[in-house]
């Protein structure tokens, strides 16, 4: 054989191993399991008593399946120091507009607890953003409902006689030895230490203010409320009424406490994946 002919035998594989090389590498999932070609963008809010970090176990699964999450960390909660006299719905409303603004194409937004009142005020913000609205064992108001409102016709809540106002009546405590039964009680050791070793009070001010919703904006958007069967502190019927109320045919449920990205963050992350594919 001569050397032209071996030139071209060794030119040839070359060529064949790189192009295989470049579609393996493209084709494969990166560092961090992340391949999120076709997936959804996931946005993620946490409700009272918590912070960003509640979310960490599910934004990993989601991922893991090739979605895209962004986790959206309310003032005054969790690592953020803004003082509780600035905050209201509205401000939580902005930050989370704010970080879906800065996504291309339409997202899915999930609220847990309180924040079923702060994406219901995204919706009507920028409903055109929204593929979809996921209440998790969330508060969902009508026009004009505050929080406080519809917390106070929940008969099995067990959340009202442990909380503790402060003094000038900025922020609300739970008594401790009531916290884990209240939010986590299904939980396993490490979620109810990370709870307890994260948890801080709640700005009160937001409570009280009242919904601003349309039928023409909030209305359009398409819902999804996923319930938790075992929940101490938005008891199940108030749920349901909820959901009935602001007319959400599309439910599931969990069998599960207030929190189920601690408890049952697998089945929350396959839930989330079903009602999005």
């Amino acid at each position: 054989m001569s050397m032209k002919h071996i030139f071209y035998i060794i030119l040839v594989a070359i060529t064949i191993f790189s192009v295989s090389s470049c579609k393996s590498k493209d084709d494969s999932p990166s560092p961090t399991g992340n391949n999120t070609k076709g997936g959804k963008t996931f946005v993620l809010v946490a409700g009272a008593w918590q912070g960003a970090y509640v979310w960490q176990t599910v934004k990993t699964q989601l991922e893991a399946q090739g979605q895209k999450v962004i986790v959206v960390e309310l003032p005054a909660h969790g690592d953020d120091n803004t003082a509780p006299e600035n905050v209201s719905i509205n401000v939580y409303r902005d930050k989370v507009v704010s970080a879906i603004n800065a996504v291309d194409g339409k997202v899915v937004l999930v609220g847990h607890s309180m924040a079923g009142v702060v994406v219901s005020e995204v919706a009507d913000a920028i409903p055109d953003k929204l593929e979809k609205l996921i209440y998790v064992a969330a508060f969902v108001p009508a026009n004009g409902q505050s929080l406080q409102d519809l917390a106070f016709q929940d008969a099995q809540s067990q959340l009202g006689p442990s909380l503790i106002p402060s003094q000038d009546m900025l922020t609300l405590d739970v008594k401790q030895e009531n916290r884990i039964n209240i939010f986590c009680q299904d939980g396993s050791d490490e979620a109810k230490a990370l709870l307890t070793q994260k948890f801080r009070v709640e700005p009160a001010i937001p409570f009280t203010n009242k919904a601003s919703l349309s039928a023409d904006k909030f209305g359009k958007v398409d819902k999804y409320y996923i319930h938790t069967s075992q929940d101490h502190a938005i008891g199940p019927d108030l749920q349901d009424k909820m959901a009935n109320a602001a007319g959400i045919t599309k439910t599931y449920t969990l069998n599960s406490g207030h929190s189920p990205f601690l408890s049952v963050p697998d089945q929350l992350t396959q839930q989330l994946l079903t009602i999005t594919k």
